[in-house]
């Protein structure tokens, strides 16, 4: 079971390794939280043992690609040594972008598993079918949503209710943009 324990929630227990790895990406992403970053973490797993961490660094770096999942991919495909990640599992604590989908897909994730569905921008299948697109790809992801939906679902709602809180110059001085 999980070594470190969430700080947002830390007497949930997983039910099962699908909970347990989607509690791993909850943990990265109040990593990302304490950047002010949008919460979202991602965890890659192979052979049944997380081979990577990642989590939204996109204010931080100053860079619009900086996702969880690319972020996470890029590391996976480094220490593996290929851009085929055949044998890997993604969990993400939000449903992914476009941008993300398509990175699943070149990077050959096997299956996806995410927490929060994302109806504003969520390309796996609130907004779009990305994997399942009629002319095809020529590797199909596999997914599975809502997993830890509700926590999942909270971090991003408490976020957001945080930042609308907060007056917009405080936002950027404390990001170091306006000095």
């Amino acid at each position: 079971m999980p070594k470190r324990k969430s700080v947002l929630y830390p007497d949930l227990k997983p039910a099962n390794r699908v909970e347990y790895f989607m509690y791993e990406a909850i943990k990265e992403a109040e990593k990302a939280l304490d950047k002010r970053e949008c919460p979202i973490g991602c965890i890659i797993v192979k052979d049944d043992k997380i081979l990577v961490r990642a989590h939204n660094l996109r204010l931080t770096r100053g860079n619009a690609i900086c996702h969880a999942e690319v972020l996470a991919i890029d590391k996976a495909c480094r220490k593996i040594g290929d851009f085929r990640l055949n044998d890997c599992d993604m969990y993400v604590t939000l449903e992914p972008c476009t941008m993300c989908a398509g990175a699943i897909i070149q990077s050959r994730i096997r299956k996806v598993y995410f927490g929060a569905y994302e109806p504003k921008s969520g390309a796996v299948c609130s907004c779009n079918d990305i994997f399942n697109v009629s002319h095809g790809h020529n590797h199909q992801v596999e997914y599975e949503g809502g997993i830890l939906e509700e926590e999942c679902a909270a971090m991003m709602k408490d976020f957001f209710k945080m930042l609308r809180s907060q007056p917009i110059s405080s936002i950027l001085r404390d990001k170091d943009i306006l000095t």
